[in-house]
């Protein structure tokens, strides 16, 4: 067993691609919000003993869910950008050489057993972990074609060696935050946590996790995860 574990979970993003009337993370399966599944699952493991919310400034729904009368979640002001609402929920956290785990709001079916490994792999490791799955479909990549935005195939991308990168991504508290700091200042392309560390020079682990820690991101989606759940809630 580790230290006791903060939890960042980014929520300020408004999921345009799901087209639905609010934000992803407030859409509801089996009675609950994704971002309330969001939540338990990673409070499910005893070493998280606080989690971090950042949502928007303007938000108008988490106030009304149970979460926010719970005394181990603090809520901060999120930003445009996903980096954004992961330093705010850093500056939160007083403990530089504390261990962080960044969780997105739409991955509401993350397992024990996954959280188990990353937190075990991390806390042996100089540089951290994240969760990822390794690529099993062909991969192309594609080029638009001359005559409009229709794609075309340039070629087949070797997939060894190839990874999805999930969350939970798990750091030392300063150790994200500079990193994120001087990609970010440099103009590096930042997409997930890691990538910030990868800038830097470091080499965080990759640790094998479960296909089903699903992102909800299109309407499709919302099905799949619902399914998932249900076979969660009868373990």
């Amino acid at each position: 067993m580790t230290d006791k574990i903060t939890a960042v979970v980014p929520a300020a993003g408004v999921g345009s691609r799901m087209a639905a009337d609010r934000p992803k993370q407030y859409l509801q399966i089996a009675g609950k919000t994704i971002l309330e599944h969001t939540i338990d699952r990673l409070f499910s493991h005893p070493a998280i003993e606080r989690v971090i919310i950042a949502i928007s400034k303007c938000d108008p729904y988490f106030s009304a869910l149970p979460l926010a009368h719970d005394p181990r979640i603090t809520i901060v002001d999120g930003g445009a950008e996903r980096a954004d609402s992961v330093f705010a929920g850093l500056a939160a956290i007083d403990d530089d050489d504390s261990w962080v785990l960044v969780h997105d709001a739409a991955r509401p079916c993350l397992q024990l057993i996954d959280l188990e490994r990353l937190i075990a792999a991390a806390t042996q490791s100089e540089c951290g972990a994240i969760l990822a799955a390794p690529v099993r479909d062909t991969m192309k990549r594609g080029f638009v074609l001359p005559q409009g935005q229709k794609q075309g195939i340039r070629e087949t991308v070797d997939r060894d060696n190839l990874w999805h990168a999930l969350t939970p991504q798990m750091f030392r508290v300063k150790q994200l935050r500079d990193s994120l700091r001087h990609a970010l200042d440099q103009g590096a392309v930042i997409t997930d946590e890691a990538s910030a560390l990868e800038f830097c020079g470091y080499v965080p682990q990759l640790v094998k996790g479960r296909a089903d820690n699903l992102k909800v991101t299109q309407p499709e989606d919302l099905a799949l995860a619902g399914f998932y759940l249900q076979q969660l809630m009868k373990d």
